[in-house]
C-alpha cells in the first residue's frame, strides 16, 4: 500500500543512519557528533528526526552507552575502546514513522559484550520471524524471552516495543516476555516495532536524573536492537 511504502522510506532514511554510524562509532568519536551526523543524514533526505523535542527529548538519537538501557542523551564523553553503544534512530518521512536500533561494538570488546549483542541481535531475528497473520502478540514476547533467557541473560519488563506509523508509539505494546498464545491476533497492515532490550545481569533498571537515561540496576552492560516490521499476507 501507499502507507507502507512511505514508512519503508522513513525506515531507509534509518537505517542509512544506522549504516553510517557503523562506520562512526569508534575510540575518541562523541555521541554528539554522532548525533549532528544523524540529524544532517535524515534532513538532507527530506525526513525530521522524530525523537528531537519529542515530549521535550533534545537529540535526534537515544546513544545507550554500556549499562545505559536505552534513552541515553548524546554528551561530549568520546567513546573508549571497549564501550558498546545502543544507538535508537527514528524519522518522520512525509507523515510516516520509522524507527530502528542497533548496538555497536566500540573498538575490541569483552568476550560477554560481544555475546550480549549478538545474542540480542539474534532475539530480534527471531522475534521476526515469530511474526505471521494469525498468530497472536504475546507469541513474539515469548519468542525473545525464551532465547535471550536461554543464552544466560535477562529481558527488561519496564520497556516495550510498539505499534507504529502515523505517531512514533501507537497501540498494541509489544513486550519482550510473556506466554504464548494471548492478546489480538496479528492481522495483514499492522506494522510493529519490535525492540528487545537485554541486560548481561539482572532485568531491573533505574532511572537517571535527567528523566530519560534508564540504566541496568546492578551495573551490567545492556543491548538494545530495534526493527519496524509490517505484517503482509
Amino acid at each position: 500500500s501507499g502507507e507502507l511504502d512511505l514508512m519503508d522510506a522513513a525506515n531507509r532514511i534509518v537505517h542509512q543512519v544506522l549504516d553510517g554510524i557503523a562506520e562512526r562509532a569508534r575510540p575518541g568519536v562523541t555521541t554528539r557528533e554522532l548525533d549532528r551526523f544523524a540529524e544532517g543524514t535524515i534532513r538532507e533526505a527530506g525526513g525530521v528526526p522524530a525523537f528531537l523535542h519529542y515530549k521535550g527529548y533534545p537529540a535526534t538519537l537515544c546513544t545507550s552507552r554500556n549499562d545505559v538501557i536505552v534513552h541515553g542523551i548524546p554528551d561530549d564523553q568520546p567513546l573508549l575502546q571497549g564501550d558498546i553503544l545502543g544507538v535508537d534512530c527514528g524519522v518522520v518521512y512525509k507523515g510516516y514513522y520509522g524507527d530502528a536500533a542497533r548496538t555497536y561494538a566500540v573498538g575490541q570488546v569483552s568476550p560477554q559484550a560481544d555475546r550480549l549483542i549478538a545474542v540480542t541481535r539474534r532475539a530480534l531475528e527471531v522475534a521476526v520471524e515469530s511474526v505471521k497473520p494469525n498468530r497472536r502478540l504475546s507469541d513474539i514476547g515469548h519468542a525473545v524471552q525464551s532465547f535471550v533467557e536461554s543464552n544466560g541473560f535477562s529481558v527488561v519488563r519496564e520497556f516495550v516495543g510498539h505499534g507504529i506509523g502515523t505517531s512514533l508509539h501507537e497501540e498494541p505494546q509489544v513486550p519482550n516476555f510473556g506466554e504464548p498464545g494471548k492478546g489480538p491476533r496479528l492481522k495483514p497492515g499492522l506494522v510493529l516495532a519490535i525492540e528487545p532490550m537485554v541486560n548481561a545481569g539482572e532485568p531491573e533498571f533505574e532511572a537517571g536524573a535527567d528523566g530519560w537515561t534508564a540504566r541496568t540496576r546492578d551495573g551490567s552492560l545492556s543491548a538494545h536492537f530495534e526493527y519496524s516490521v509490517a505484517v503482509t499476507e
